[in-house]
């Protein structure tokens, strides 16, 4: 008697700790993509910042471009 009660205390102690693993295998899975999901959106964000930096500084050297030819036309068509 002795001995089944204490194997089933040693099955249930087992099957306690497969238990336990599963759920810490788990958690670890979840706090790995959660990890590997900021990353991506810190990335997206920095891309996106130096593309709209980019873009302006673009449309800023279209406006100069624009300026300095029209008023160099102006000049030649007026003098």
């Amino acid at each position: 008697m002795r001995m089944r009660q204490s194997l089933a205390q040693l099955e249930r102690a087992l099957v306690d700790e497969i238990e336990q693993d599963r759920e810490q295998a788990d958690r670890l899975r979840r706090e790995v993509e959660q990890r590997a999901r900021k990353r991506h959106l810190e990335k997206t964000h920095k891309r996106g910042s130096m593309r709209f930096g980019l873009l302006y500084l673009i449309l800023i050297a279209t406006a100069v471009l624009v300026t300095v030819a029209m008023f160099e036309t102006l000049y030649y068509v007026m003098g």
